[in-house]
C-alpha cells in the first residue's frame, strides 16, 4: 500500500485493505458534508434583498441522513470483523506458539523469555536487555503485555501490532513474521515527559540465530 511502512505479518495485509476502505468510505463521506456546507454558505449567505424565513426541517432529509451513515458504519463493522477476529481474537493455542512476556514501565520495554525449561515463571526464565527484543522469523508469537506503572502502548508499525498496557490487566497480543530484520518497537501513548525515548528495537531473525541470541543473553545472565 502506497504511503504505509510495509508490512510483514500474516495481518498485515487485510489490515492494510481495511485501512484504504474505510479511508476511501470516509474521505467520501468528508467531501459530500463539506461541499454540502460550502454550497449552503455560498448560496444561502446573507443579502440586503433577501428576508430570512423559519423551517421547522425536513423530516424526511433527517430520517435519510440518519440511516445512510448507520448503515455506512453497519456495514464497515460487518466487513473489518474477521480481520479484528483474525488480529485480536482467535489467537494461536500456547502450544503452537512462542511466549514472551513483556513488561512496560518508564520509559523501557523489559522482555522474559523461557530458558532451557520451555517453561515462564521458572528459575532459569532469560531476561533481554532493556528495549531488546528477538523473535523467530515464520513463527507465531503470543506476547503477555503488562504495565507496572501508566498506560503504555505497545506498537510495532511493520507488524501492523498495537495493543495498550494497562497497569493491573495484562493483556495478549499475537503475530507471526514473514521476514527477518530489525525493526521499531514504540510506545504509542503519550506516559510521560520522558515519552519521546521510549523505543525498543525489535529483530526477527530465523530460528538458529534467534537460539544462539538465546544462549548470549543466559551467558549475560549467569555471568559465563
Amino acid at each position: 500500500m502506497g504511503g504505509l511502512v510495509p508490512g510483514i505479518s500474516t495481518f498485515a495485509a487485510p489490515i492494510d485493505r481495511l485501512f484504504m476502505v474505510v479511508l476511501i468510505v470516509t474521505g467520501v463521506a468528508f467531501v459530500l458534508v463539506e461541499g454540502t456546507l460550502i454550497t449552503f454558505l455560498i448560496r444561502y449567505r446573507h443579502r440586503k434583498d433577501r428576508r430570512a424565513t423559519y423551517t421547522h426541517g425536513n423530516r424526511k432529509v433527517e430520517v435519510a441522513w440518519t440511516i445512510v451513515p448507520g448503515l455506512m458504519l453497519f456495514s464497515l463493522a460487518v466487513f473489518q470483523y474477521g480481520t479484528w477476529q483474525d488480529a485480536k481474537i482467535d489467537l494461536p493455542a500456547e502450544s503452537n506458539a512462542m511466549l514472551v512476556w513483556v513488561s512496560a514501565n518508564q520509559f523501557e520495554w523489559n522482555a522474559t523469555y523461557a530458558g532451557t525449561d520451555g517453561q515462564l515463571g521458572t528459575a532459569d526464565d532469560l531476561t533481554a536487555p532493556i528495549n531488546v527484543l528477538h523473535f523467530p522469523v515464520d513463527e507465531p508469537v503470543i506476547i503477555e503485555l503488562q504495565s507496572t506503572d501508566v498506560i503504555h502502548s505497545f506498537f510495532i508499525p511493520v507488524l501492523r501490532v498495537k495493543q495498550d498496557a494497562v497497569p493491573g490487566r495484562p493483556v495478549r497480543l499475537w503475530f507471526e513474521a514473514m521476514q527477518t530484520g530489525q525493526y521499531e518497537l514504540a510506545c504509542a501513548e503519550l506516559c510521560g515527559l520522558g515519552h519521546y525515548r521510549m523505543r525498543g528495537q525489535v529483530t526477527i531473525e530465523d530460528r538458529a540465530t534467534f537460539e544462539a541470541w538465546l544462549l548470549e543473553v543466559a551467558a549475560r545472565q549467569t555471568g559465563g
